[in-house]
Order: structure tokens, then sequence, then C-alpha cells
């Protein structure tokens, strides 16, 4: 069986920050937008009968306060979810009085004593809110290198799931090669890489709602469990399903979701979604390819895009 994380990262959207919102309006277009956030999703989840990660970030929970977060870590782990840990370092520095200021948004910009420290912050924040110590993680815009492995591995976190290949060298910056997507020990921790498919010869697509159709999505499942890979990991996001504004639903993405949980249920016996503390058996080092490219399926989903963008995003 080809074992599936469903991987939904959980954050405050740093736009709807900067933008000046009240900090209720903050969260409810981060967290619940247009009624198909969270509570939406763990709700099909549900539906479907599917295990999925939420890669909570904690850090704005320095100036929105911590019951923003236990309020999300509680709806997650009462649906049965596994919350786990992602991480944003640019909050350290922002306010609610100047909407402008931030630290540095990469992880990859900080040295390994300072990755360490936002670290076991970050994870020190998650607790608080509720949640069980974290035994994986995802940086923010999957900026991760090899220090932050090794960081991860000296708080005794088990799993990393930032290589990405289609941000990489930067800011996805782990030493793997690009179309790497199998799971592999590295400094101490086993990546477990975002899945991708060939975009064009060479060029690589995350397996992310917002980014392949749902062809794209079924091929690519398909190829995983035709070829016995090792993993497969899906991203999505809390506000992924709703225009860039936060108030209306993208229907694109609503359905994208829809089908892929669908999908995922009718392939539950090859496929079966699991969560990391359930610390699956994971084969190593294989040599797994991402779904090789097509010119129909990416004409299809330029199509596509394009209708959600000029519906969905300028229409809103």
């Amino acid at each position: 069986m080809t074992p599936v994380f469903l991987t939904i990262d959980t954050e405050i959207a740093w736009r709807h920050h900067r933008a000046g919102l009240d900090p209720a309006t903050v969260e409810a277009r981060s967290i619940e937008p247009a009624g198909v956030g969270l509570g939406w999703q763990l709700g099909e989840l549900a539906r479907h009968a599917l295990k999925a990660t939420f890669f909570v970030d904690p850090m704005p929970a320095r100036i929105y306060g911590l019951d923003l977060f236990r309020r999300i870590v509680d709806a997650i782990l009462t649906a049965g979810q596994e919350v786990q840990l992602h991480l944003h370092p640019n909050w350290t520095k922002a306010q609610l009085s100047d909407r402008e200021a931030h630290a540095a948004f990469e992880i990859i910009d900080y040295s390994a004593s300072e990755q360490r420290d936002l670290l076991g912050e970050a994870a020190s924040l998650l607790m608080a809110a509720g949640a069980p110590r974290p035994v994986a993680f995802r940086a923010g815009s999957y900026s991760a290198n090899d220090d932050t492995l090794a960081a991860l591995a000296a708080l005794g976190i088990a799993y990393d799931s930032s290589h990405n290949g289609a941000f990489h060298p930067w800011p996805s910056a782990i030493g793997l090669p690009a179309a790497h997507i199998a799971p592999v020990m590295r400094q101490g921790v086993m990546e477990v890489p975002v899945t991708t498919i060939e975009d064009t010869p060479g060029v690589w697509r995350n397996f992310q709602i917002c980014a392949l159709s749902t062809q794209e999505m079924k091929a690519a499942i398909d190829h995983a469990i035709a070829a016995r890979h090792a993993a497969l990991t899906i991203v999505g996001h809390s506000f992924e399903l709703a225009d860039r504004t936060g108030m209306k639903a993208n229907k694109v993405h609503v359905r994208r979701f829809e089908t892929l949980c669908r999908l995922l249920s009718e392939r539950r016996d090859m496929a079966p979604t699991t969560h990391f503390a359930d610390r699956p058996a994971l084969t190593l080092d294989a040599g797994d390819k991402p779904l090789a490219a097509s010119r129909w399926r990416r004409g299809r989903r330029q199509a596509e895009q394009a209708w959600s963008n000029l519906v969905s995003e300028r229409g809103a």
C-alpha cells in the first residue's frame, strides 16, 4: 500500500494581518473564510472517513494571543485529526500597532542556533494551546535546510515534510534533488517530501489543492498506487478554498477538495490516509519518480486556473 499524508497548513494569513484588519476578521478570513475553512474541511474529511494532518503555525499567538489557537487546536483534535507544527518566523517581530513590522520570512535566513530557538518556542506555544507534543514539522513556504532538520532532531521531532521540488533550491533548501519525493532519513529525522508531478520536462509542480487540476490529482494518486510509492504527500491550506479576500468561496478549489476526498475514499484500500503520530512503516530510499509531464493535463489545468482567477478572484 501507499500511505497518504493529507496535510493542511493552518495559519493566520499575513496578507490579512498586513491589511490592518481587526483581530476577529483576521482570524475569520484566515481560518474560516467564506464558510470553506477549517470547520468545513474537517466536516468533509469526517464524511469520507479520512485522516489529515493539520500543520498549525502558533507564532501569531505572540500578538493575537493563545485563545485563538486553543480554538483551532480543539476543533482539530475534537474532529479526530492530528495537530503538528508549522512555523513562519516573520511573526516574531510583528505588531498590531505597526502592520508593516516583521522579521525575516524564511527560516533558512536564520543561523542554526536561531532556528533551534524558533522551533523550540513554536513547539512550546503549540503545546500551550492544547496540542500534544509535535512529532512532525513543515516549514512555512517550505523554507528549510539541513540546519532545520538537525534542529528538529535535537528537539525530538521525528518527521519533516518541507522538501518541495517545485520550490527547490530556494526557499526549499534541504540538500536533496528537486525530483526526490520518497521518504529518507536525513540529519536524524525522516524527511517526507511533498509529492510533485512533472509540469514540463525537468520542471516540478507540487501536489497542492490550488496547484493541480482534478485530472492531475487523480493521475498523480493512481501513478503513486501503480508504482507502489513509499508515500504520497498532499498539501492544502486553511484559507485556500476561498478567494484572496477570504470573503468568497473559490468554486474551482472547493470542487478540487471535494473530488480529492472522494478519490482518496475510493482508493483507501490501496492508498490509506494516515497520521504522522501513527508512526506508519515507511519504505526509505525508494526510487519513486514523479508523474511524467502531460501536455493535455497541463493545458486543461491552465484553462481551469484561468477560469478560477477570472471568476473567483478578479470577480470578487
